[in-house]
This record gives structure tokens, sequence and C-alpha cells, in this order.
């Protein structure tokens, strides 16, 4: 099967700054794929090229199998987009926005769909409220439900629970697990980096317009994730057993110990303290995490 997104050699240029450089990427059918990258990474202008939103300065973007140069229109009648900023009109109540939503992709007027919108993301009491009464979360709810309510095909979620409470975050995700089991394919880009670890399939690292890191995302923490164990002794220890590798504290009353690629695994590290009756009182043990590696590769520690 085609990939739903093609991105190759893609250039946007503002004056001297170059803001993306040279990205290529495929996105395929029913993924979800994770964007991320620091502030000014160029996450949203690349979702803005591909949305019609930022004319890009070169490269090619072909969406659904279309060239959008060749026809800029059509394939985008696919596309949802979930923005940072709330842009919608506030005299008009949420049904409304949402009606006029589906006409602005040439659909006619579905109660159906609407009303399922409202009910998955908690808005049915808010449905004939105008929309400049809302709170700022259920603004952004009104927002991620106008990204949908067309049925699109592929959905750009950007920074979609960026400032809202655990609950819309916890709804969130699980529409977005519901919109990955009907086929729908998903890029989200967050700085909450729980989300893209519970959700994505694969992630992409940007920095400074360069694509930095394109990886099935099971394989990358499994690549360059650390776990971390972090043992607590009942007295001080005089030395570890022969062949431990890690770092006793200074007072020898805790070891720690980072499992990584390559090194021995944390369980056979504990056996080992246990064969030597080390006098362990509690165990802890840190697990690998997708912002520890984001980090790594944002320094330059690690490459693709």
């Amino acid at each position: 099967m085609a990939p739903v997104l093609e991105v190759h050699g893609l250039v946007k240029q503002y004056g001297a700054h170059r803001a993306l450089d040279g990205v290529s990427l495929n996105i395929e059918a029913g993924e979800i794929f994770a964007l991320l990258g620091p502030n000014g990474a160029g996450k949203t202008t690349l979702i803005g090229s591909v949305c019609g939103l930022v004319r890009k300065t070169g490269g090619t973007i072909t969406l659904f199998g279309h060239d959008v140069d060749a026809d800029p229109v059509t394939p985008r009648y696919r596309i949802g987009l979930v923005p940072q900023e709330i842009n919608f009109d506030p005299f008009f109540t949420v049904r409304e926005s949402l009606r006029i939503q589906q006409g602005y992709f040439g659909q006619k007027a579905d109660d159906a769909r609407i009303d399922e919108l409202l009910s998955a993301l908690s808005l049915t009491a808010k449905a004939e409220a105008q929309t400049r009464a809302l709170s700022g979360g259920m603004k952004r709810r009104l927002l991620i439900a106008k990204a949908l309510v067309h049925r699109p095909k592929l959905v750009f979620l950007d920074e979609p629970t960026a400032g809202v409470d655990v609950e819309l975050r916890r709804d969130l995700w699980n529409y977005v697990r519901k919109l990955k089991a009907e086929g729908t394919t998903v890029v989200l880009t967050t700085h909450y980096l729980e989300e893209a670890e519970e959700l994505a399939d694969r992630v992409g690292i940007i920095d400074q317009g360069k694509l930095l890191l394109l990886e099935e995302k099971t394989a990358l923490m499994k690549r360059l994730g650390e776990r971390v164990l972090v043992v607590h002794f009942t007295e001080p220890v005089a030395a570890l057993p022969g062949g431990v590798e890690g770092q006793l504290a200074a007072d020898r009353r805790s070891f720690t110990f980072t499992e990584r690629a390559g090194t021995p695994r944390s369980a056979e590290v504990l056996a080992a303290l246990f064969a030597a009756k080390l006098p362990v009182a509690d165990v802890a043990m840190q697990p690998a995490k997708l912002e520890d590696i984001l980090l790594r590769v944002l320094n330059g520690e690690v490459t693709s």
C-alpha cells in the first residue's frame, strides 16, 4: 500500500532562516506518527506545508498519491488539522461551528456525526452554547471536533493537549486509538512526551529544520532506551561483586546501574547482588523514557 503522505527534500526559507532543510519522510496508512522536537524545530512549518497553510520553498509533497503542486485541493479534502491556536468565530454555537466546518469540506449537514463527536469529546452539554462562552479546555475540545467532523483519513494533531487538563488528555488518547482502529492516520506533535510514548507507532525527531531520526518506537526504545536500577542497602557495603558494574554511592548504602543496549540486564545484576548476600533493603527500577532519548538525540549524543 502506498504511503498516505510522502515528503521529499522539503525546504521552507524565511529570508536567511531555513525553517525546513531538506526534510524527507513517509507516513504510512493507519499509523500514529509522533513528530518531536523543541520549539522552533520546524514541526508546525512542516504540517502547515502539507496542509496548504505554508508555501514551501522547495521539495515535493504527495498526499494520497496526488502531487500537491499539480492538484493542491483534492487531496486536502481528506485532511483534518488541530492547530495550536484557537481559531474559530466566537459568535456561532458549538453545533453551528461544526455544521459550517462540514460545509467547508463540501459535505451536507450531518447531525449524527456532530452528535457522535460532541459525545466523544464531552461537549454535548455545550452544543448550543456560543463558542466565546467556552472555557479554554472546551475550546480545545471544539478544535479537535472541527478537525474530525468531515471524517478525514489523515489527521494532524499539533500540540492538541497544550494547556488542558488531564481528563481531556486521557479522552483524546482514547479517541486517537479509536481513530487508528478505524484506519485513520494520525500525525501528532507534542511536548508531553508520555503521549508519544503511549500512542505512537513511529517517531521522528526534528531540530533546526532537519530530520535527525526516524524509527519505529519500540525498536527505538530498545536501541537507545536506558533503564536505571537503584538498590538501597541496610548498611554500608564494602564492595560490589566481581563483574558488576555500576555506581556505588559515597556512603556505600546505595547502588545505581544503568541498563542499555550491550550491557547485562538489570535482573542479572540484581541476581548477582543477592548471590553475594549483600544487605539489600529496597529495589527500584526507573523505566526507559522517550524524553531521555529525545534529549540525547538533540544533544548529539546519538544518531540514527
